[in-house]
């Protein structure tokens, strides 16, 4: 009987030690955080993809049989037998006995926890808030609300589980469900659009020590929220302050090695913290770093495909935004032609190379840049400067009723604009007024409404604070907020009149009134910064009109001194001839995608002391 019950104890050891196998998830293995044994093998990785933390990370793994095997069993004491007592044996009663060794509470906590691992995840998710809340397992709330988080996150509830394990952080690194918990927030980052939402909490735990795989990705982390920081203290005029952000940016990205997934990423924080302190030479092989770890051979569309991508763009427009600032233009146009067609920072770089071409005198090339801005296919963007670049053109050529007509136009439609601005920012509402404004917008957007006017100019500008990255990110998370409150009414009704149910929805709404506030003060920023350039570009088309007026002036006092019409213009000689990769098409007030981005303005005619065409202003 003896060697049977240890054979069976020994079958049940070996089926509840836990498994170091690899489980999936998003490319990152994090089933190492346990200790392993020296006599343990390790079995081989089941899939090449990344898992979530063990099942049991941080926990005491849960035995089969219900049996807690990490410690010895204890000894049975022999009843100590009376020689006299010769009574009949009493009737065994097993209303009081816990056959299987654990008390009422541990076997409530097994039962929901196979729920969990049987994707019952609705049900798991009830049970384990109902001994979240109940005072008479306060002891085990730590380990209830742990699996309640996972739960939530397995309904896709991020949100809602990010909530659940800051709950279980507060309680500090003495539970055992800390390191695991520092290591979910890592997957919610990855799951919601906007990871600053979990940069906040990841922050409030710099000081901890993350296990190796996760080390990078924290760094990474930690400097965005640093630059974020830094650029929000800029803006409240607290520059020593933010200058320190800066420089734990700085001091985080060299703890990323090269070869790491998250150096590229790191570097160019790098360098922007450097372009902000004027240090350009730093700063420009930052950012050439990005470029060169970021190239790569054609292959599959993947996600990190396009985020590398995408990440070596805003290095090239940020190499050539340096190198503007320089006056080293060519330099700027030979980056800014990197930027692929069609993509996200395209009609920006035709802009900024716009500026380029008018500073070294290719007038053709910046005029035909702001044909391509101003077609029906680009309606809805706003790039109010073209129209000054445009009237500037135009008069360093002396085609000066042209300049003025430019500036006439520019003023009858951004001096209402202007004025509705200057309505909306000086309101003094509420941070969620301004939300509110733009969320209008917002929903205009998705129905298709479509506006004219000084309404639709006002409605490009709204669309613009919108399109800041940060903003954007902040109004897309209200969204998903409201998109997590409303997947509640598509869960069973159990789960959708539940305690729990109620609260997730009033922690969401909390959540999102946070947020809305957050996007109010970030829009009116926006608005007041963009009624700030608008005010300048006005002032500069004025100072136009002014040197218009007066060339005009200089003009008619030579012909009254000449007693007659003086030419200040004449006609140019041109060509049609392209390189052999190009088709000559000249453009009759068509529009065509293939065409975009191609077109040159043939300047016909222009001052009468230009010689060659073209004029050097570098």
């Amino acid at each position: 009987m003896k060697l049977a019950r240890a054979l069976l104890v020994l079958l049940v050891a070996s089926l509840a030690a836990p498994a170091f196998g690899q489980m999936n998830f998003e490319g990152l293995d994090l089933g190492g955080a346990k200790k392993k044994k020296k006599d343990k093998k390790k079995t081989p990785d089941k899939k090449p993809e990344e898992k979530k933390p063990d099942e049991g990370t941080g926990e005491v793994p849960l035995p089969e049989g219900g049996l807690d095997l990490s410690k010895p069993p204890p000894v049975a004491e022999e009843p100590k037998k009376k020689p006299d007592d010769k009574k009949p044996a009493p009737t065994m009663s097993f209303d009081a006995v816990d056959v299987s060794g654990k008390t009422g509470d541990r076997q409530r906590m097994d039962a929901a926890i196979t729920q969990f691992k049987d994707e019952s995840y609705e049900a798991a998710a009830l049970a384990f808030f109902d001994m979240s809340q109940d005072p008479n397992m306060a002891g085990m709330a730590a380990e209830a609300e742990y699996w309640l988080a996972k739960s939530l996150y397995k309904l896709g509830m991020y949100h809602s589980s990010l909530q659940m394990f800051s709950k279980v952080l507060t309680r500090g690194d003495r539970t055992k469900f800390f390191k695991s918990s520092l290591e979910w927030l890592f997957f919610i980052a990855r799951k919601t659009i906007n990871e600053a939402v979990v940069l906040d909490e990841i922050a409030k735990y710099s000081g901890y020590e993350f296990p190796e795989r996760f080390r990078n990705e924290f760094r990474y982390l930690l400097a965005r929220y640093n630059l974020q920081r830094g650029k929000a203290l800029d803006e409240a005029e607290q520059t020593g302050e933010a200058t320190k952000s800066f420089d734990e940016v700085k001091r985080i990205a060299l703890m990323i090695p090269k070869g790491d997934p998250f150096y590229p990423r790191a570097k160019y924080l790098e360098g922007l913290a450097y372009f902000r302190e004027g240090k350009l030479e730093t700063a420009l092989e930052a950012m050439k770093e990005v470029v060169r770890v970021t190239r790569q051979a054609e292959g599959p569309i993947t996600t990190e495909y396009k985020n590398l991508k995408a990440l070596r763009e805003l290095a090239f427009m940020q190499l050539a935004r340096t190198h503007y600032g320089a006056r080293q233009n060519r330099y700027a146009i030979f980056y800014l032609r990197k930027i692929e067609r069609g993509g996200p920072q395209w009609l920006e770089s035709l802009f900024e190379a716009s500026w380029a071409h008018y500073r070294i005198g290719e007038y053709e090339q910046a005029l035909g840049n702001l044909i391509t801005l101003s077609s029906p296919f680009f309606r809805d963007e706003y790039f109010p400067e073209a129209m000054i670049l445009k009237a500037v053109v135009y008069f360093e050529n002396c085609r000066y009723k042209e300049a003025l007509t430019i500036i006439e136009d520019f003023e009858n439609i951004y001096g209402p604009v202007q004025e509705e601005l200057e309505l909306l920012v000086n309101k003094n509402m509420e941070a969620t007024e301004y939300f509110n404004v733009l969320d209008e917008v917002r929903q205009k957007n998705k129905k298709g409404v479509k506006l004219s006017g000084t309404d639709e100019i006002l409605e490009r500008i709204l669309n613009l604070a919108l399109t800041d990255k940060d903003l954007k990110k902040t109004v897309d998370s209200i969204g998903e907020l409201e998109g997590e409150i409303d997947s509640l009414g598509q869960k069973g009704d159990t789960f959708k009149y539940s305690n729990l149910a109620k609260n997730v929805i009033e922690s969401l709404k909390v959540q999102r009134e946070g947020l809305i506030s957050k996007a109010g003060l970030m829009a009116k920023g926006k608005l007041n910064t963009e009624l700030g350039a608008l005010k300048t570009l006005r002032a500069n088309g004025l100072r136009i009109k002014f040197e218009t007026t007066s060339k005009e002036k200089e003009f008619l006092e030579q012909m009254l001194q000449a007693g007659g019409e003086v030419a200040t213009v004449k006609k140019y000689k041109y060509s049609v001839a392209v390189p052999d990769d190009y088709l000559y098409w000249p453009y009759a007030g068509e529009y065509w995608r293939d065409e975009l981005g191609t077109y040159q303005y043939t300047l016909t005619k222009g001052c009468i002391e230009r010689e060659s065409g073209t004029q050097v202003r570098e």
